[in-house]
C-alpha cells in the first residue's frame, strides 16, 4: 500500500500542497481530479522522490528505497522519447534502468505491441511513428516490467477512444494483478470508470476524498431525469426546480433546489399513470468536479 500522510509542499511563496493524506491499497485504483495548478503532479514528484517535501510517504509499510523504485511504473504528462533509438532500444533501455534483463524484455516486446496495436515493428524508430503511438511505445515502457505501483499523470491525453480503452484494459490488468495505481485526469468519465477511490485538489488543498458514490451521495440526489410530454417550460415551473436542460426531444435533466421535492414532483408528472423514465440521482463527478473549481471563482 501507499500512504501520503500530511505531506506540504511551498515553492517560495506558493503553496503547492497543505496537509494531503490518502493511501491507495494494492490492488486498488485512485483518481486524482483538479484544475491545472491544483497540486497532482507535485503529488507524485513528492512520491517520486524529485522533490523534497514536508510530511511522510510509505510503501508497504517502509519509506521508499532504491529497489522500490524500481518495481514503479511512471508516465510523466509530458511525454520524452529517445527519437533516433528504435522502439526496441527504447523499450529495452528504459526496462534496463529497472535492472530488467534485456533478453526478457525483448521477448515480451511483440506481444506488448499488438496489445496496444503499435503501428511499426520493434524495429521502426521512433521518430517515424506518429504521435498517437509514440504515446503507446511509452506506455509500454512504463508498463513492461509489470510495476507493483503505477503512477499515471495525465496517460489519456491525446488518445482517441479506441487507444483509450486498450490504456483502459492495461490499468485494470495491473490492477488485477495487484498493483496499486494512481493516476491524474480531466476527463471524469474516464475517472468513474475505473475508479475505487478519488481525491480531488483545490489549490494544493483536499477537498474530496471518497469513493465514488461517497462523493456524489455528499451533494444530495439533486439531478432528476424524466422523459415525459411535458414542455421544458412547463417543467421549469414546478416547484423546487432550479433549472430544465432538454438531452433529447421528450428526455429532460431538472436541476432540483432541494432532493425533498422528487416525490411532488413524480407524482405531479405521472398523475397516478406510467412515466417512461423517472431517474433521481446525485450530480455526475463532471458536475461535482465544476462547482468545486467553481468555488474559486464565487
Amino acid at each position: 500500500m501507499l500512504s501520503i500522510q500530511h505531506i506540504s509542499k511551498q515553492f517560495d511563496t506558493v503553496k503547492a500542497l497543505t496537509d494531503v493524506s490518502f493511501d491507495v491499497p494494492n490492488g486498488q485504483i485512485l483518481g486524482l481530479i483538479g484544475q491545472n495548478g491544483a497540486g497532482k503532479s507535485t503529488t507524485f514528484h513528492s512520491i517520486l522522490n524529485f522533490i523534497k517535501y514536508d510530511g511522510t510517504i510509505t510503501w508497504q509499510g517502509h519509506p521508499l528505497s532504491p529497489d522500490d523504485f524500481d518495481t514503479i511504473g511512471y508516465l510523466p504528462e509530458e511525454r520524452s522519447l529517445m527519437t533516433k533509438l528504435t522502439i526496441e532500444q527504447q523499450i529495452v533501455y528504459l526496462a534496463r534502468l529497472k535492472n530488467k534483463s534485456a533478453k526478457d524484455t525483448r521477448l515480451r516486446i511483440d506481444d506488448w505491441l499488438g496489445r496496444f496495436a503499435v503501428k511499426g515493428t520493434r524495429k521502426s524508430r521512433i521518430s517515424d511513428l506518429s504521435k498517437g503511438n509514440q504515446q503507446k511505445v511509452q506506455l509500454i515502457c512504463t508498463l513492461i516490467h509489470h510495476p507493483k505501483l503505477l503512477i499515471l499523470d495525465e496517460p489519456f491525453s491525446g488518445l482517441d477512444p479506441v487507444n483509450a480503452d486498450l490504456l483502459k484494459q492495461a490499468i485494470l490488468s495491473a490492477r488485477d494483478d495487484g498493483a496499486a495505481i494512481i493516476f491524474s485526469s480531466h476527463d471524469m468519465e474516464n475517472v468513474s470508470a475505473l475508479c475505487d477511490h478519488l481525491v480531488m485538489l483545490r489549490k494544493g488543498e483536499m477537498v474530496l476524498n471518497g469513493t465514488l458514490n461517497e462523493v456524489r451521495s455528499q451533494f444530495g440526489k439533486t439531478e432528476l431525469y424524466v422523459t415525459t410530454d411535458w414542455s421544458a417550460t412547463r417543467l421549469a415551473t414546478l416547484s423546487g426546480v432550479a433549472d430544465v436542460e432538454t438531452r433529447q426531444p421528450g428526455q429532460y435533466l431538472l436541476h432540483l433546489t432541494d432532493p425533498a421535492v422528487g416525490p411532488d414532483i413524480f407524482a405531479e408528472l405521472t398523475q397516478g399513470h406510467y412515466i417512461e423514465e423517472f431517474s433521481q440521482q446525485p450530480p455526475t463527478l463532471d458536475e461535482i468536479f465544476r462547482m468545486k473549481v467553481g468555488e474559486d471563482h464565487a
